[in-house]
C-alpha cells in the first residue's frame, strides 16, 4: 500500500487535533518495516490480518516501542493469584516476579472477525513456554495437603489456544475519534505436556518435597483440568487489559482503514 504523509506538517499550525493524532499514526504505522495495513473492506481480511501478525512476530522478543507493544522474552507479570475453593483441588496461591520465555514463538493457525458485530477468534499454538516465578501456595491436591512458598519453575509444551475478543466501539475524548475497546476476552487453551518444580516445600522437608513435586508431575492433567477455569480467567484479564491498552492509542481508521 502506498502511503502519503505530505499533510503531517499541517499539524503544527491547525488546531486538528483528533485528525493530526489520526495521521501522524497512520504515517507511522503505513511507513513502518514490520507492518502489514489491513484494509477493512478487503474481502481477504482475515488472510491479510494473519499475515500482518507474522510480520510483527520477529519484532515480539524485543518489543516495538513504536506500537506500544513491550518485550515478550521474556514475557513479564507483575503479579497472579489464584483462589480454588472447593474440589480434588483446593488450593490458594499466589505468582509474582513471573517471567515467561517462549510466547513470542507462537504460530496464529487462522483469524477471523465479524466487524458487524465487532468480534475476533483466533486460534494459536505455542510449541513451548517455560515460567519462573516466586510462589507462595496452601491447600490440599487430590487430598494431600500442600504449603510452601519459594522459587518455581514450569515447562509446558504443544498449547493450542482459542481466543475470542468481544470488542465494542466508542469515541475517546482523547482524540475525538472512533476506538476499539475489548468488553470480554475469552481465552480457551489445552496444554499437551507440563512439568513443574516447586521449592521450599513444607519448609524445606526435601523428602516431602519431593515426594510432593513427584506427585505433580505423574498427576499435572488432572491438577490442570481444576484449576484451567480460574488460570483461563486470570490469563483472559492479563490479555484484555494488555489488549486495551493498545487500543487506546490507535483509533479504529489508523487500524483498519476504509
Amino acid at each position: 500500500m502506498e502511503c502519503e504523509c505530505e499533510f503531517q506538517g499541517t499539524c503544527a499550525r491547525e488546531s486538528t487535533h483528533g485528525v493530526c493524532v489520526y495521521y501522524e499514526t497512520w504515517c507511522m504505522m503505513c511507513n513502518s518495516s514490520f507492518l502489514k495495513i489491513c484494509k477493512r473492506n478487503d474481502p481477504h481480511l482475515n488472510e491479510c490480518i494473519k499475515s500482518s501478525v507474522d510480520m510483527l512476530k520477529p519484532y515480539l522478543k524485543t518489543g516495538i516501542p513504536e506500537l506500544h507493544i513491550p518485550p515478550c522474552e521474556p514475557l513479564n507479570v507483575p503479579e497472579v493469584e489464584l483462589a480454588q475453593a472447593s474440589g480434588p483441588v483446593s488450593v490458594k496461591s499466589a505468582y509474582s516476579n513471573i517471567r515467561v520465555w517462549g510466547p513470542s514463538e507462537f504460530l496464529l493457525k487462522s483469524v477471523k472477525i465479524d466487524l458487524d458485530k465487532d468480534r475476533i477468534r483466533l486460534k494459536l499454538h505455542i510449541p513451548r513456554l517455560e515460567m519462573k516465578c516466586d510462589y507462595k501456595m496452601e491447600g490440599k491436591i487430590l487430598l494431600l495437603p500442600i504449603k510452601g512458598n519459594g522459587k518455581a519453575v514450569g515447562n509446558y509444551s504443544d498449547i493450542d489456544a482459542v481466543v475470542t475478543i468481544q470488542g465494542e466501539r466508542y469515541n475517546n475524548p482523547a482524540t475525538d475519534l472512533t476506538h476499539f475497546r475489548v468488553i470480554e476476552f475469552y481465552c480457551d487453551f489445552d496444554v499437551g505436556h507440563a512439568g513443574v518444580h516447586l521449592e521450599n516445600l513444607f519448609n524445606g522437608d526435601e523428602t516431602l518435597a519431593d515426594a510432593m513435586n513427584l506427585f505433580l508431575n505423574d498427576n499435572w492433567k488432572t491438577v490442570a483440568a481444576e484449576i484451567k477455569p480460574a488460570l483461563e480467567e486470570t490469563v483472559s484479564k492479563l490479555f484484555k487489559d494488555f489488549s486495551n491498552k493498545i487500543y487506546a492509542k490507535y483509533p479504529m481508521d489508523t487500524l483498519l482503514p476504509l
